[in-house]
Formats: structure tokens, C-alpha cells, sequence
């Protein structure tokens, strides 16, 4: 798919309260989409996805659903009725919650007349890596434990996965450019890794396939968000 630079950054809002998350969104005027994870919504909840309406900012509600299918479906329709556009489901939930959740998203959708939110499927953590997926009894070998998950995402009609950078290219290789690919765990390269361990630059990850990156710290940790934002726009053009 292709996908303009601006839109392609989603803004991580890892904030704690909706004052210091729609005050970064206020401040990122050029940016469109952002991220609201479980801290966040913890604290405040859906009423915060009215506000960023306000703001005319699309949401991507990142809570890695994970439950029994009846529950996650019922959470998708949920998280629908309240305006989101895209949404994360763990795959580790299993092949039938991942088909009963996109069966909700079309269904809500014709029923209201509205755009299907994209369902992305959550495959490895990007705080983890080999040793961490062995510990649990996972198979150690990340991109195999990746490609795996992300071919049960697609059977199951899944929009697309979220991964890491460095599983993109293996990505785009087995299922080609119908498979939206959202990728964590991006740093520009004047910013620091952090508690991030499989990352990389926006220019590479662009250049190897993604269609769209997550980006917190970088943008809104900066004196002003909104110029490093627009110099990572900079970096992909």
C-alpha cells in the first residue's frame, strides 16, 4: 500500500494522564494518528477518543487483546462504536478469536455505514528476543515465531501485524503487499535505543517495507514535538 510520509508516523501517547496526551496532540499539528496504549486508557478511558476527535486525530487503541473469542469480539465493536480506526488483537489468542473479531469489525462496519477499523495482529514483542521467547516455552527463533503468528493473522483476516523492524523483509516476502505491516521499536537516528532491543531507523524500516511506524519518545520527549515529527518526515523523503 502506499502511504503518505505524514501518515505513516503514529505518535505513541505513553502519557500517564488525557491532559498531558491531548496537550502533545494539540502541539503535533501536523501529525494524524496516535496511539493510545494501556496506560492511558487505563486512566481515562474511551471519553479520551472524543477528545482527539475534537482534535480531528484518528485513533489507534493498542491494548493487544487476548482473551476468549466472544470477549475480544465484543471488545472490537466496543472499541468501533467509539471511532477507532485501528486496533491491536495478541495472536497468541488463537486462529477463532482472531476470526470471530474481524468477522465484528465488518459487520459493525455495514451495519453503521462506516469505515472497517484495521485489525492488527500483535505477533513478538519488541522488548523481547530469543532467549525471552524460549523462557516460556516459545520456540527461540524470533522471525520463525513471527512468520508463524503473522501467517495465522492473514488466514484469519486480519488487516495486518504489528512486529519489528527487523522482521519486515521476511514479511513482505511470504505475503507480498496485501499485508499492512505496523512497525514498533523506531528510532531516528539521532535519538537513543531506550528499553527498545530490536530496532531501527525510519528511512530503513520505510525502505524495507513498512507501511506504517510507532514513534513515541523521539517526537514527544523533544522540546517540540512538532519539528521532530516533521524531521523525521524530513528523513523519509
Amino acid at each position: 500500500m502506499t502511504t503518505a510520509n505524514t501518515d505513516r508516523i503514529i505518535i505513541a501517547l505513553d502519557v500517564p494522564t488525557k491532559e498531558e496526551g491531548l496537550a502533545l496532540a494539540g502541539r503535533l499539528k501536523d501529525a494524524r494518528t496516535f496511539k493510545v496504549g494501556l496506560e492511558l486508557f487505563t486512566a481515562e478511558g474511551p471519553a479520551l477518543f472524543r477528545k482527539l476527535k475534537a482534535l480531528r486525530k484518528d485513533v489507534f487503541l493498542d491494548l493487544k487483546l487476548h482473551d476468549i473469542p466472544n470477549t475480544v469480539s465484543g471488545a472490537v465493536r466496543s472499541a468501533f462504536r467509539h471511532g477507532v480506526q485501528m486496533m491491536t488483537i495478541h495472536t497468541s489468542g488463537g486462529r477463532e478469536m482472531m476470526v470471530q473479531a474481524a468477522g465484528t469489525a465488518r459487520q459493525a462496519a455495514s451495519e453503521a455505514g462506516r469505515p472497517k477499523p484495521l485489525l492488527l495482529g500483535v505477533t513478538v514483542l519488541t522488548s523481547l528476543k530469543g532467549a525471552d521467547l524460549e523462557a516460556v516455552g516459545q520456540p527461540a527463533d524470533v522471525a520463525s515465531q513471527v512468520l508463524r503468528l503473522a501467517g495465522l493473522a492473514k488466514a484469519a483476516g486480519l488487516d495486518g501485524v504489528v512486529c519489528s523492524p527487523q522482521e519486515i523483509e521476511v514479511l513482505r516476502r511470504e505475503f507480498g503487499p496485501e499485508l499492512i505491516i505496523v512497525t514498533p521499536g523506531i528510532r531516528p537516528v539521532w535519538a537513543a535505543a531506550q528499553d527498545q532491543k530490536r530496532i531501527m531507523t525510519p528511512a530503513e524500516a520505510v525502505a524495507k517495507g513498512a507501511d506504517y511506524l510507532v514513534i513515541g519518545r523521539p517526537i514527544t520527549g523533544a522540546p517540540s514535538p512538532n519539528e521532530a515529527f516533521l524531521r523525521i518526515v524530513e528523513e523519509l523523503a
